[in-house]
């Protein structure tokens, strides 16, 4: 078992989980104060725009075309170099995000309409509006967070993982605060939301300052050329659609969503959120340390520990990614419920938004595959077959929403989301195949068949042992609470157990 992987990835897990919770905590807030109307879905169009773009500029297409150069010069040169490297690619990040921040500001009704075109086509402008108005105070939140990103990349290649995964925390703190108080005070108090979101943007990258220091790779500006510059560029824009495909699709939902009934765009957004967390415990926490570790074992041509680190990823992958994914489609309801069903947040959205989770739900495998088997390619400095995937599944998706939303609105978004991911895990491992890097092991295969069998079984317990829906919209948050947490918990417990039972040690990993 690799020690040091499992250590950096729990690491990562257990920071990325306080700041998961604290993200549904945040959520409760909104669903709370705001509920779920044309207001909110505005203020989540406009909050999604800089969210996109930052898992493209941030820990998304630039961290993960960037760690690989880094780790590499690490690795081969010594650390004046490196420093040089830094200096000049954070130079440019940062010159192309004060243009492209700049310009979405005085354009943002027109990014609007882009983005969300049925709020322009509705008899009443309100949301679009809104929206435009609050693109404003949210968008700087791009530059932020991705030089925080920037950061927390140089912060990773030395294997300091902590901080960059607890930094998000400082983001929910904000918004919850937002929510709370600053609303008060303002005239459209759900405009506190949106300025939330840049003050967090703030705190995230003050935070990130000292670590730097400590390590010494504060990044200076730079000027002139450099070549890290040129094959950052090479590989950063076909990774900016190839590896950021699964939030690209999520985006079309939302664009698509805007033509349904108001509320679509909220329902999406909280079941979304639900699927989020593991997905973040597992997949981002996986392919965070995986591309960080791969890189640095492809710069030192290691190839036993390269193979050994993708098998070890994607068997952690399954153990925690199956489970999760019956989980969030058997527990849909009751977590919507439990977590959000309070104050403006009524039963009729908490139903709408349990039947998208359930549809992203089936995805989460998918979802955390895609994630673990692009870092595989981009180790490697690889960009262009993650992006020639991504274009296939990009129209595959397109072609799907409109299909499935014309049968099933919101709920087909979230299927056809689901159905595409899974269509990126296969094509990217066949490519992996193909090239001879990676092939499944027959060991691989007998592991996944009984993870399934034990997913299985506790499936039957849940499905047998749960508390009705109805329980769950009459009791009060104290006792929700408790039936979900008692479920859940005693799943994990028969789940771990049947895999002892099958023969599955932490040593076969």
């Amino acid at each position: 078992m690799d020690k040091s992987f499992l250590k950096s990835s729990s690491i990562v897990a257990v920071m990325t989980f306080l700041s998961r919770i604290l993200g549904l905590v945040r959520d409760y807030f909104i669903a709370r104060y705001f509920g779920v109307n044309g207001l909110t879905d505005a203020f989540l169009v406009a909050f999604k725009i800089p969210n996109f773009l930052r898992r493209l500029f941030g820990e998304g297409a630039f961290s993960q075309a960037f760690v690989p150069i880094l780790a590499n010069a690490k690795t081969k040169q010594n650390e004046v170099e490196v420093q040089n490297i830094i200096n000049h690619i954070g130079t440019k990040l940062l010159i192309v995000l004060i243009i492209i921040t700049t310009v979405v500001m005085i354009i943002a009704p027109a990014i609007i309409f882009i983005f969300a075109w049925g709020f322009y086509f509705d008899e009443d402008l309100t949301k679009f509006n809104l929206a435009s108005d609050m693109l404003r105070i949210t968008f700087p939140y791009l530059l932020l967070i991705s030089l925080t990103a920037f950061a927390g990349s140089i912060l990773n290649t030395y294997n300091k993982f902590a901080v960059p995964a607890f930094t998000p925390v400082l983001l929910n703190i904000s918004m919850i605060l937002s929510a709370v108080y600053l609303s008060e005070h303002l005239e459209t108090p759900i405009m506190a939301l949106a300025w939330g979101v840049l003050i967090g943007g703030i705190l995230q990258l003050i935070f990130q300052i000292p670590f730097l220091l400590k390590i010494k790779k504060m990044p200076q500006l730079a000027r002139g050329k450099h070549k890290a510059t040129k094959i950052l560029k090479k590989r950063l824009l076909p990774a900016l659609f190839g590896v950021s495909i699964s939030q690209i699709n999520l985006l079309v939902d939302t664009m698509v969503a805007t033509l349904l009934v108001s509320g679509s765009v909220s329902w999406l957004y909280y079941s979304n959120r639900l699927l989020e967390l593991p997905l973040a415990l597992i997949g981002i926490a996986l392919a965070t340390v995986a591309l960080a570790k791969l890189s640095e074992h492809f710069a030192n041509k290691d190839q036993h520990r390269f193979i050994h680190a993708i098998n070890y990823a994607l068997k952690i992958a399954l153990i925690f990614g199956v489970p999760a994914c019956m989980g969030l489609v058997l527990l849909a309801q009751p977590l919507i419920i439990t977590l959000f069903q309070y104050g403006e947040f009524n039963a009729f959205s908490a139903h709408q938004s349990a039947l998208s989770l359930m549809a992203y739900g089936t995805g989460l495998v998918a979802f955390i595959m895609v994630k673990v088997l692009a870092s595989v390619f981009l180790s490697r400095g690889d960009t262009k077959t993650p992006v020639k995937v991504g274009a296939i599944v990009m129209i595959i998706n397109i072609f799907l929403n409109f299909i499935f939303a014309y049968y099933y609105a919101h709920i087909g978004l979230a299927l056809a989301t689901s159905l595409s991911a899974f269509i990126n895990a296969y094509l990217l491992y066949y490519h992996l195949k193909q090239r001879n890097i990676f092939t499944f092991s027959q060991d691989f295969l007998q592991m996944f068949f009984k993870i399934l069998l034990a997913t299985i079984i506790m499936g039957v317990f849940i499905l047998n042992f749960n508390q009705d829906i109805e329980y769950y919209l009459n009791a009060n948050a104290w006792h929700r609470g408790l039936a979900i947490t008692g479920i859940i918990s005693t799943s994990i417990i028969i789940y771990f157990v049947s895999l002892r039972f099958l023969g599955i040690r932490a040593k076969h990993l």
